[in-house]
């Protein structure tokens, strides 16, 4: 079954993975409704600027509605005339370490919010539904690479704990409504138009600016860093193949139409090793403040992509000597630094 050339809805729209995703999607000719609540965790003129990008780029093919998927009654509403073959929701309060400081957004987001979405998809009887997961399921798991059938019982941060229930809370959707569902653990995603709050726009900018950047636990920590663009190609591939209701057993475990997979660029690589190649792509040292672990976070992560790979194709191409350059010059264009 294929859910192509039906309008799709992408929630976090105005987000990194989510603008990407919709350009994506629309280059291939389908129309996207996006929602966002363009909160102020960062700033709301570059959500803005990836909007106002998309709506020039792509015209009637794009529409979207600010509101807050945590509503159920203004996103009943705003979807009433609107008819969804497929969703793909990647809107969430993300950030490990801002669930320490305010834990209500995610529980309202993440919890609340996912289940709003689930109901959306129940109600519309959506072929296909493919959520945002994260790697921080995998807490502090010291099996590397983690593989999708690994333990994750054990979250670290509130954030991590959301996204697991929110795989749990679809494996019941899965099971009680036989909803099609796909969960997407991503693993740290950088590149043009991505996030202030991830350390790769840190770094760039404290580097260009020549101020020290906050290197945490001295640097003895590795992550698989994966490419928007890479992202962006599994996405897709997953949102045209529904996990079947077969009874079989899927990625992740679920006899149910409900698969668990890895996205992620298959390599660790150093933070030590990224941050050479931030100083070559920005054409200067950077400063370094060494500093120790910081609550919630993890020492490495390193994605098992093996079951995307069997059931999609994915295939990531871009390593961080490729993909930070094009980071850094979008950065520079963008900020005039």
């Amino acid at each position: 079954m294929t859910v192509q050339g039906s309008t799709v809805l992408v929630t976090g729209a105005a987000g990194f993975i989510g603008a990407a995703v919709a350009e994506a999607l629309m280059a291939n000719g389908r129309t996207v409704v996006g929602i966002d609540n363009l909160n102020d965790y960062y700033s709301i003129a570059l959500k803005q600027a990836r909007l106002d990008r998309l709506a020039s780029r792509h015209g009637d093919l794009f529409r979207f509605h600010a509101l807050d998927f945590s509503d159920m009654a203004a996103l009943t509403q705003a979807m009433a005339p609107v008819e969804i073959g497929s969703i793909v929701h990647l809107g969430a309060q993300a950030g490990v370490r801002y669930s320490l400081e305010n834990p209500h957004a995610y529980v309202a987001s993440n919890l609340a919010g996912h289940v709003n979405i689930l109901e959306l998809a129940r109600a519309r009887q959506v072929g296909h539904m493919v959520y945002a997961s994260s790697s921080s399921v995998y807490g502090g798991n010291a099996k590397l690479p983690f593989a999708v059938e690994d333990r994750t019982d054990n979250p670290v941060s509130l954030y991590a704990a959301t996204k697991r229930a929110d795989e749990l809370m679809s494996e019941t959707y899965a099971h009680l409504f036989r909803l099609p569902l796909t969960g997407l653990r991503f693993f740290t995603v950088y590149g043009p138009w991505g996030r202030p709050d991830m350390a790769m726009w840190k770094f760039a900018e404290r580097i260009l600016t020549d101020r020290p950047i906050d290197v945490y636990n001295h640097g003895e920590m590795s992550r698989d860093f994966t490419y928007i663009d890479d992202i962006v190609g599994g996405v897709l591939a997953c949102l045209d193949r529904p996990p079947l209701d077969d009874g079989l057993e899927k990625a992740g475990g679920s006899v149910k139409p409900h698969a668990l997979y890895n996205i992620g660029n298959n390599r660790s690589e150093h933070l030590l090793r990224l941050i050479e190649v931030l100083e070559q792509a920005c054409g200067r040292k950077a400063m370094r403040n060494l500093l120790p672990m910081q609550p919630g976070d993890v020492h490495a992560t390193y994605a098992d992509i093996t079951a995307l790979t069997r059931d999609t194709g994915y295939a990531p191409s871009t390593l961080i000597e490729t993909g930070v350059p094009r980071f850094v010059e979008w950065f520079r264009d963008y900020t005039g630094l």
